[in-house]
């Protein structure tokens, strides 16, 4: 797995304009999504699997992300969940969720988001890229949550922000949880064991379908903690460096791994490694 580069390199000004800029494109995505959304929603195509659907509003968000970006950032590479990878010059990736929880969006139930974070490093390859700055926006709730690498996390809603402070719980016997599930029905079989271990352990678990809002839910204190497999660079991205911010930790399976598809855990620094240590027991006989 490539080293990660160092994000600090980038300059702290020009960290807070990047994430200005990705607020800026998460409220005019998140608008466009929620008030164009057709009565007759339907599936566009489906991807991995029959339950990996994508809407005609994926596709139009994901090409007005990808039109602002051109016209305020030329020179940036951009990674987007339906467009794949678009190569830069800058050293700079921004990496987009046109509509984080697709199919909550289809059933229009108020959890689904968009996302948007800019990267250094190549973000198609596991470990070889960190989060500089990003946005995430909940349309439904009116709720953007935003960072940048050293100037802490925040919470913009309804004309107000607040700083976001994960929460101080320190053991997973109270711990209240959030996690996904693949689309892919065999790994959904073998996850839905390891939360039928955990479940009767911990205060409770929630599955709310939208891995950028949990790593923010994890930023704000609105739960303890986070794990899922099968995630993508454009579903953590924005909410890795929110996390972080937060005063939260992110991983993959082992002490110290970068968070990737294989898994990421989410939680403050004293519960993180309990977590961690648990999920890694309970998938460690799961050959995926």
């Amino acid at each position: 797995m490539a080293a990660a580069p160092d994000a600090s390199a980038v300059d702290a000004d020009a960290r807070a304009a990047l994430e200005d800029l990705a607020v800026t494109l998460v409220g005019e995505v998140g608008a466009l999504i929620r008030d164009e959304r057709p009565d007759g929603l339907g599936v566009a195509h489906t991807k991995s699997t029959d339950l990996d659907v994508v809407t005609e509003m994926d596709t139009r968000a994901e090409a007005l992300l990808r039109e602002r970006l051109a016209q305020a950032r030329p020179d940036d590479g951009i990674l987007g969940e339906e467009d794949g990878m678009t190569g830069g010059t800058s050293g700079l990736s921004w990496v987009v969720d046109p509509i984080d929880g697709t199919v909550n969006y289809l059933y229009d139930l108020p959890a689904y988001a968009v996302s948007v974070a800019v990267v250094v490093g190549d973000p198609t390859t596991p470990g070889a890229w960190a989060p500089v700055a990003g946005a995430v926006v909940n349309p439904r709730t009116d709720e953007v949550f935003h960072a940048h690498l050293g100037g802490g996390a925040r919470l913009t809603s309804r004309g107000r922000t607040r700083s976001l402070a994960v929460a101080a719980q320190p053991t997973l016997d109270g711990a209240l949880l959030a996690t996904g599930f693949s689309y892919d029905r065999q790994v959904r079989r073998r996850q839905s064991a390891v939360v039928a271990d955990l479940l009767p352990r911990v205060r409770d678990i929630r599955r709310m379908g939208a891995a950028a809002l949990d790593l923010c839910h994890v930023a704000a204190g609105r739960v303890d903690g986070y794990f899922e497999r099968g995630t993508h660079p454009w579903d953590v991205a924005a909410g890795l460096v929110i996390l972080g911010e937060a005063g939260g930790i992110a991983s993959g399976a082992d002490p110290g791994s970068p968070a990737s598809t294989d898994l990421v855990v989410a939680a403050n620094p004293v519960l993180h490694p309990l977590l961690r240590a648990e999920i890694a027991r309970l998938t460690s006989a799961d050959p995926r």
